[in-house]
């Protein structure tokens, strides 16, 4: 077996598992799940039509580098989105379909990362597990970047020595960021570019939340844009990684892409033909469908404010529940330990969130997730609504 497994972890839900092991929530009250970023809206009707449309499709084998379409679509949608200059993003260049970012972010490391050098993989803390297994798989070493309520939850960048962006091949950075939905600013993701060039490593963006924020007229900036902005519109060294299942509710679709610096592009897509990975043809063509369609992402914003605004009618008084800019995480402070709340919210209420502590690390003589929790407002208003006031009463027993 590959020695590297051994460094593993449990992962955040198996650890949740555990965690709740030998408890039994009471049975009058039915469960609710916040832990799992799971979206639970009604997947677009224009996506399923598209997919049973092209059933065909099967078959046929797909191209790892998917339709030309769909590519064109992706293009397309990337210069919309993030007002691009007209023709920056070639789609037979710079864009790979992918089967959702988990797999892509996962591999990507795979292909970037030279073992033999020692390298380092930068990434924030806390963090989405995947950076981190990508990391020590690959023969790297994970470095953990600490973000607290000090830095508005963005990870202290500023902070990171000059040895480690030497040493480092890989940034892993996720804006609006899993869990606390702080978003980096064009200037901040240009200072990281200009350490990328300087250093001479590649930048791995994790935007699969970037459609979900807080006002319709403040869309997140991206890293293409802040490329874009700065002359760089070869996107050298720099890699977007977006996603259908949080923009479009449909995760079971299994659908994002990659795009940015051609040659990185061409050199990963090499990789993903030996790893077997193409995407099914009805699924591009619903891709397709998904991409070129805004005004369900429009509806799905305003589902999730609505959610947010009503949780924190309840339990604003109680526990910090504003809305983060973007996401639908409450990324929330708890009354003493995470994992002590989380484990009695589910004894006493039936209600299930993740522990902070489940989603980072010990780095730098502290751990930034304790003391948190991140509860998911993925299920529907009803059920968000009576979870915040199962909340409130566990709270206000506590004094």
């Amino acid at each position: 077996m590959n020695p590297r497994l051994s460094a593993l972890q449990p992962y955040p839900f198996e650890r949740l598992g555990a965690l709740r092991q030998g408890v039994t929530p009471p049975a009058g009250l039915p469960p609710i799940a916040l832990s799992i970023g799971e979206p639970q809206h009604s997947t677009p009707a224009l996506i399923t039509e598209a997919l049973v449309a092209n059933l065909g499709g099967l078959s046929r084998y797909p191209l790892t580098r998917g339709l030309p379409e769909l590519r064109q679509s992706i293009a397309a949608w990337l210069t919309r989105r993030f007002e691009l200059p007209t023709e920056a993003v070639d789609p037979d260049r710079h864009v790979l379909p992918v089967n959702g970012t988990r797999e892509a972010l996962f591999s990507f490391a795979q292909a970037v990362v030279d073992a033999a050098r020692r390298p380092l993989v930068v990434m924030p803390n806390p963090f989405y597990q995947i950076y981190e297994g990508a990391a020590l798989l690959a023969g790297a070493t994970p470095y953990f970047v600490n973000g607290g309520v000090d830095t508005g939850f963005l990870p202290e960048f500023d902070a990171v020595p000059a040895a480690v962006w030497q040493r480092c091949e890989l940034l892993y950075v996720c804006s609006p960021g899993n869990p606390s939905g702080a978003v980096l600013s064009t200037a901040a993701l240009q200072r990281l570019i200009a350490l990328a060039d300087r250093h001479d490593f590649v930048i791995a963006s994790d935007e699969c939340y970037s459609e979900i924020y807080r006002d319709d007229n403040v869309p997140p900036p991206g890293l293409l844009s802040a490329a874009a902005a700065m002359g760089n519109t070869d996107f050298r060294r720099c890699v977007v990684f977006h996603s259908l299942s949080k923009r479009s509710n449909a995760p079971g679709l299994r659908s994002g892409f990659v795009a940015g610096d051609a040659d990185i592009i061409r050199q990963y897509g090499l990789y993903r033909t030996y790893h077997g990975c193409a995407m099914s043809l009805p699924v591009q063509h619903a891709s397709i469908a998904a991409w070129e369609d805004e005004s369900h992402v429009q509806e799905n914003r305003r589902l999730y404010r609505e959610k947010f605004a009503a949780f924190r009618s309840v339990l604003g008084e109680l526990l910090d529940v504003s809305q983060p800019e973007g996401g639908f995480y409450c990324w929330t402070r708890t009354p003493g330990s995470d994992q002590q709340f989380a484990r009695e919210l589910y004894a006493e209420q039936n209600v299930t969130v993740l522990p902070g502590s489940f989603l980072s690390r010990l780095a730098h003589g502290r751990d930034p997730g304790a003391e948190y929790v991140r509860m998911a407002l993925v299920a529907s208003l009803d059920e968000c609504v009576d979870a915040a006031h199962r909340i409130a009463h566990f709270v206000n027993s506590r004094g």
